[in-house]
């Protein structure tokens, strides 16, 4: 039977991009329909007290969900999914600084307008957004920030995983992962992490 995991994101976010490379490899081995949504940390953080560093990156990180958004609503799921490759490999493996430079040229590899960077500068579709983040945090609450995967509908934050396992190690990660969404009291597994991302 094929299982419905749908993944909330902020391009920003390691540990998002992580658990997405592992659901890629999950697609190949497993018989899954995965869909990919804009979250927003940005969102998430107004009105919050921070740090001034990690509140400057959450006043630059409209532009990128905005930019996410805007490229699936012109041109559907695929393209969403490309431009976050494209622009999670720039920020994360890639190291590049995030702003409109990082954004055209995600757009640039994927073969999309340029010109949708532009939305990344208006806040004219951020009720949009907003819905989208909503949908995909408010069943997980907002103690968490990305990722968070519904699995047949039942949300949870994660997992944070480093490195993003490959092949049958991917698959088997997801079976436990399938299990305990199974159980409606199951609410959370953590421990310290050790290291930090590893893109491989």
């Amino acid at each position: 039977m094929t299982q419905k995991v749908d993944l909330w994101f902020d391009p920003l976010c390691p540990w998002a991009w992580m658990t997405s490379r592992w659901l890629l490899e999950v697609e190949k081995v497993r018989d899954i329909d995965l869909r990919f949504h804009v979250m927003s940390l940005s969102v998430l953080n107004e009105g919050r007290d921070l740090d001034p560093g990690y509140r400057a990156s959450m006043d630059a990180g409209w532009a990128g969900v905005r930019v996410a958004m805007a490229v699936e609503r012109a041109h559907g799921q695929q393209a969403l999914r490309d431009f976050y490759t494209a622009i999670g490999t720039r920020y994360h493996p890639g190291g590049q600084e995030q702003g409109r430079a990082a954004i055209e040229g995600a757009l640039a590899d994927v073969g999309l307008p340029t010109s949708l960077a532009d939305l990344g500068e208006t806040d004219e579709h951020d009720d949009e957004l907003r819905r989208s983040h909503h949908e995909g945090m408010d069943p997980v609450g907002d103690e968490v920030g990305t990722p968070v995967i519904h699995l047949n509908g039942k949300g949870l934050f994660g997992p944070v995983i480093s490195p993003a396992p490959k092949g049958d190690q991917a698959g088997r990660l997801f079976d436990g992962f399938a299990l305990v969404t199974e159980y409606e009291g199951f609410f959370e597994l953590k421990r310290t992490r050790t290291v930090g991302p590893i893109f491989d």
